[in-house]
């Protein structure tokens, strides 16, 4: 698997703006099958073709090649140029590797985010207040904190390709947090508007129906007793193409 981003930035804030996977042919050891950046372009002028998916996290914390996130990358001299860069693997991209494979070979899967930013552990944060808080101008002509077309969904807008979308956005925010939620929802909710089929995996606390009411989408990947529990559901959830719905036991 490669993976393969554009990167963005406004007045210090950094954003992932485009994000895709590649699933490699079956033999990864060869170079020849590998891709490079002109090899992406090339696939993305065909997208109703070469696209399987989109799958929806929370938000990213990716470096390209060269990079890490340490700092920001304007501090490590990065070029935000508007073109795509090879990315480094992270801890969810080196699950997408062991969990996408046959069935995706040679495809391309979209990543998308509630939130572009750029950052590690924006959850338990200040930020989510301010998310929250932008998020309740976002419809209006008042400035927001974070860039209203780098940061944020137009889901009103918003373009999906491929079959399906599946949603790992997790179901962090606080129920205080009803911007976050309604906005959450109302992705979800313009995916199945454009005739997409949607996957997730849940628990007990809700059934398959209300997940998509509340936005209640598991993140693949968790700590603890349950972090086994996850990885598996993705696991499995992406045997097959298109991916199923998971409920954890």
């Amino acid at each position: 698997m490669q993976t393969f981003g554009q990167f963005s930035t406004n007045f210090d804030h950094e954003y992932l703006t485009k994000h895709y996977i590649y699933i490699n042919e079956k033999d990864e050891n060869r170079e020849d099958i590998l891709i490079d950046v002109n090899d992406l372009e090339n696939l993305l002028k065909k997208k109703r073709k070469t696209v399987a998916g989109t799958i929806f996290l929370y938000n990213p914390t990716i470096s390209p090649v060269g990079f890490n996130n340490n700092s920001l990358l304007a501090d490590q001299g990065f070029e935000f140029d508007d073109e795509f860069h090879e990315l480094n693997f992270n801890d969810m991209m080196n699950l997408f590797s062991k969990s996408i494979r046959d069935g995706y070979r040679g495809k391309l899967l979209e990543v998308k985010y509630l939130f572009n930013l750029n950052k590690a552990n924006i959850e338990p944060t200040p930020i989510l207040e301010e998310l929250d808080a932008d998020l309740d101008k976002y419809n209006s002509n008042q400035l927001t904190r974070y860039d209203k077309q780098l940061n944020y969904q137009d889901y009103i807008n918003m373009s999906l390709n491929g079959k399906f979308v599946y949603f790992g956005s997790g179901h962090k925010h606080d129920r205080h947090h009803k911007e976050i939620i309604a906005y959450a929802r109302n992705i979800a909710a313009q995916a199945i508007k454009l005739g997409k089929e949607v996957y997730f995996t849940h628990d007990n606390n809700y059934d398959a129906d209300e997940c998509i009411d509340v936005a209640y989408f598991l993140s693949p990947l968790a700590v603890g007793k349950i972090k086994e529990k996850r990885i598996n559901a993705f696991k499995n959830a992406f045997r097959t193409n298109p991916p199923i719905i998971q409920k954890l036991s």
